[in-house]
């Protein structure tokens, strides 16, 4: 996975905090363990700096885990990772919420906040 795929765009208000949050509904990546498909929805919340993610290039980047061995801790920080190298957000935050899987669901939030 690589944060170069994330487009960006200036921020039209960057002298003001404001919340902007996207939901993906259709994440998937692999269980590295067994093998078998993970479905989450990934909420991504940001207060941008200069630069907002373009959505067309967040869902391909979503899509580029549909094969990828991940556990969920480690995706739901790369996709931090990755989100605030290409946008430099003031503040960001990634919650996944995975499916039911063996009678457990799970959820992972990983948060940024810039010094």
């Amino acid at each position: 996975m690589s944060g170069d795929i994330l487009e960006t765009f200036p921020n039209p208000a960057p002298e003001r905090d404001y919340v902007i949050e996207h939901v993906g509904q259709e994440f998937t990546s692999v269980c590295p363990k067994t093998g078998q498909p993970d479905f989450a929805t990934i909420t991504l919340r940001y207060i941008p700096d200069h630069l907002c993610v373009e959505l067309k290039s967040l869902k391909l980047y979503y899509f580029s885990f549909r094969n990828e061995g991940i556990y969920f801790e480690a995706v739901i920080n790369q996709i931090l990772d990755d989100f605030v190298a290409s946008c430099e957000p003031r503040y960001a935050q990634v919650e996944g919420d995975f499916n039911v899987r063996g009678g457990i669901a799970s959820s992972v939030t990983a948060e940024y906040r810039k010094e």
